[in-house]
């Protein structure tokens, strides 16, 4: 739940009635806002966005279960910004809080004491209280102006109070370090100096191992001599000057030599006093050196082996130093107390398990055998490139980012030519200067240069524009980039190949063309028997081979309205079996006394000119043509022709029929494509229809056969379209169009002038060859 609108500041918040921005005041209750009665009203304010509210209807919004806020821990929520806030407002006070039910007169801010805010400003190093008066919203910026120290605190600067920025005085910072020898060198920073990362060399306690540490480490734990313990025996040697100290390496002063005669009471067993032996005869000792007296008895001490219900004890009698192995068997756990194993005492019992806990490092397994390490610190070295991209990481391999390279040069680092200047220290890795004044290297070209300075090897490449040769020498471009070497024309290249027949189809190229013997293009010498061209790929130097010819022609029939392509050879081969038939006939001849020319039946032209057999249409037409002639009428005058109508279908004639003014639309796209195929320099033009539905895209189909348009339909349905292709030489408009055919058929027809001539044709129809009525003609 929470009001329409965002919080405002300004006299405009005071004005405005607060019961227009919640949606808890009651219905058909509408107030201005402006009046002075809505003025009087009790109006607290949010303390986070500073929106106002009826005093009366935020009492009864932070009491309701909707206004609860939902971490459980009490509160209630501010319907404007959803703050949480604890206390309840149950009393009406001004702005900044002084006085409870404010009284304020005409021109004062409404709800306002009139007094000095002095509230405190929400600036974080501001301690100046607000100085205008009482006011709704959040007080204004302080307008006071204080001395700020640097982040390093060497200088200080005059600022805006409140100005959260920090200030950073470009100095080398200076402070010492937590080694106390050495001061940071990097520049005004803030917070705590990063710790030295200076190397040095450091001793254990016992003076036995050094290691390299950064500088500062182990500094609380140095004793004068050393400043770790390596875990070694000590080896000093004690205040007797005869034995060495046995306890692990450490910082504090070697104990005194437990040997000595006042701190030995007993037997080395411990089980008899040596007061008791010496009443029974030994030596009374004198120095440390001197052997501790045996009891005699057996050792008893009890040895690390064995478990809680059977204890192993030394069976050896009583002796100095420690106690030997133990010869019994005990139930021993591994070292990681991962098996347990009957295993005799003095044996250590390692398992195989092989660890697979990630080492500190969090990259690392540890895949050490019976691991009993709980740090499993990781040590190998991390080995990863610095921020520098020059330096490696020479820690233990460790978790997140490496340090930062603390190498540090002392020399000045300057651009290319010198006229830019960053003097040290310089942190390593850092970028040469950028330099504004013009490059001064010597490049390739003449041309000006228009790039600044710089810190790479190469230059940019040059733009300049300048005229160029093609790759192949064709033509000479305008506008052309310095730095572009290969350009090419986009026309082929047209030299001549090494086999002497073809010239060179790529494109503009670099290089030499192909070699003589990669020659793929077809072979252009002429057949001796068609005339054709070889169509065998490039052999120069040898003859063409005897292969059949697969270039297609074109055969007609004698009165030309069939035509049909078929390959060369097909054609040929059909010939000579029509020629054989024709030879033989004129053999039957000659053995009836007749002289024949054979020379007449087989000649290479009429070897080309294979034609086809007419069909009963042809003959329909010829006898049309007769009719027609006779009559005198002009054929191309009439556009319902029967050679016109021939070209269209019956059922594309009754498709049409259904849907002309879609008929009509098609031929006029088709008509369009041919002719701008045929007056163009593309040798193909298509275009694409829309998606249709199955019956439009068959009218498509058939309208482009008559018009020698390729046609082919692409996708699925619904969205199933055609797409028409018109080629050059191939593609013709009819002379008459479908629509024309449809709209002369639909048109009333005047009688026919010469009724005798309507009567013959009809008596010429009832004959066994058909005769087609040129006045019935429609289609």
């Amino acid at each position: 739940m929470g009001p329409a609108g965002e919080g405002r500041t300004g006299e405009e918040l005071a004005t405005e009635d607060p019961m227009k921005t919640t949606k808890m005041h009651k219905q058909g209750k509408k107030n201005s806002g402006t009046s002075p009665k809505e003025r009087k009203k009790a109006i607290p304010s949010c303390l986070n966005c500073y929106h106002v509210f009826h005093l009366n209807c935020i009492k009864k919004w932070a009491r309701s279960p909707a206004s609860q806020a939902d971490d459980g821990n009490g509160g209630w929520r501010c319907p404007a910004c959803q703050n949480v806030e604890a206390r309840v407002p149950v009393s009406y006070t001004c702005f900044c809080g002084k006085f409870t039910n404010p009284e304020w007169h005409h021109g004062e801010i409404p709800h306002s004491c009139g007094e000095m805010c002095g509230k405190k400003r929400s600036g974080l190093d501001c301690n100046h209280p607000c100085n205008i008066l009482c006011h709704p919203g959040p007080c204004p910026q302080c307008p006071a102006f204080v001395n700020k120290a640097c982040l390093c605190g060497k200088t200080s600067q005059t600022v805006r109070c409140g100005q959260p920025a920090s200030i950073c005085c470009n100095q080398v910072c200076g402070a010492e370090l937590n080694c106390g020898q050495h001061t940071c060198e990097q520049v005004c920073h803030s917070g705590v100096c990063p710790p030295c990362q200076l190397r040095t060399k450091q001793v254990c306690y016992c003076g036995m191992v050094s290691q390299e540490v950064l500088c500062g480490t182990n500094k609380e734990n140095f004793d004068g001599f050393g400043h770790f313990s390596c875990g070694k025996p000590c080896g000093k040697l004690l205040d007797c000057g005869n034995h060495d100290c046995q306890q692990p390496c450490h910082s504090a002063p070697c104990q005194s030599c437990p040997r000595l005669p006042q701190l030995v009471s007993s037997c080395p067993c411990g089980q008899t006093p040596l007061a008791k032996l010496l009443e029974l005869g030994d030596v009374e000792r004198r120095s440390c050196t001197d052997p501790i007296p045996s009891c005699g008895k057996t050792c008893g001490k009890p040895l690390p082996c064995g478990s809680s219900v059977t204890i192993h004890v030394c069976e050896n009698i009583c002796h100095e130093g420690s106690c030997g192995p133990c010869s019994l068997m005990s139930t021993a756990k591994c070292r990681c107390g991962f098996k347990t194993k009957e295993v005799p005492c003095e044996l250590e019992f390692t398992c195989d398990k092989r660890c697979n806990k990630k080492r500190s490092c969090g990259r690392h397994k540890c895949t050490e055998v019976c691991c009993v390490d709980k740090e499993h610190r990781c040590a190998l070295i991390c080995g990863y490139k610095l921020n520098c991209g020059l330096h490696r990481c020479q820690d233990l391999c460790h978790r997140g980012n490496c340090q930062p390279c603390w190498q540090t040069s002392f020399d000045e680092l300057t651009c290319y030519c010198g006229e830019t200047v960053i003097y040290p220290p310089i942190s390593c890795g850092t970028n040469p200067p950028e330099c504004k004044n013009l490059c001064t290297r010597t490049h390739d070209c003449d041309h000006p240069v228009f790039h600044n300075c710089h810190s790479e090897e190469k230059c940019p490449p040059c733009t300049y524009l300048t005229k160029k040769w093609c790759m192949g020498n064709h033509e000479q471009r305008s506008n052309i980039p310095c730095h572009l070497s290969d350009i090419s024309c986009g026309l082929p290249c047209n030299k001549a190949l090494p086999c002497g027949m073809h010239q060179c189809q790529r494109m503009c190229h670099r290089g030499p063309c192909l070699a003589e013997s990669s020659c793929q293009q077809p072979c252009a010498a002429p057949r001796p028997e068609c005339g054709h061209p070889c169509g065998v790929s490039c052999h120069p130097g040898s003859p063409c081979p005897r292969t059949p010819c697969s270039a297609k022609v074109v055969l007609h029939c004698d009165c030309g309205r069939r035509k049909e392509t078929v390959i060369c050879a097909e054609a040929a081969s059909s010939y000579q079996r029509t020629a054989a038939i024709a030879v033989a006939s004129k053999l039957s001849d000659m053995q009836l006394g007749d002289s024949v020319d054979i020379g007449q039946l087989i000649t290479k032209k009429e070897m080309k000119q294979a034609r086809l057999q007419c069909d009963k249409e042809c003959a329909a037409l010829e006898r049309n043509r007769r009719l027609a002639e006779a009559l005198q009428i002009d054929e191309s005058a009439d556009p319902f022709h029967i050679r016109s109508s021939s070209k269209y279908s019956d059922s594309l004639k009754e498709d049409a029929r259904k849907d002309l003014k879609f008929v009509s639309e098609v031929e006029e796209e088709m008509k369009n494509l041919v002719e701008l195929v045929n007056k163009g320099k593309q040798p193909k033009r298509s275009h694409c229809f829309p998606p249709m539905n199955r019956e439009h895209r068959k009218i498509i189909h058939d309208l482009a056969e008559a018009y020698g348009v390729e046609s082919v339909s692409y996708d699925s349905e619904p969205k199933r379209n055609v797409v028409v292709t018109a080629v050059r030489g191939k593609s013709v408009c009819p002379n008459s169009t479908l629509t024309a055919l449809i709209e002369r058929e639909m048109t009333v027809r005047a009688p026919p002038p010469i009724a005798h001539l309507r009567q013959q044709i009809r008596q010429n129809s009832s004959r066994e060859e058909p005769v087609i009525d040129y006045f019935d003609v429609q289609d």
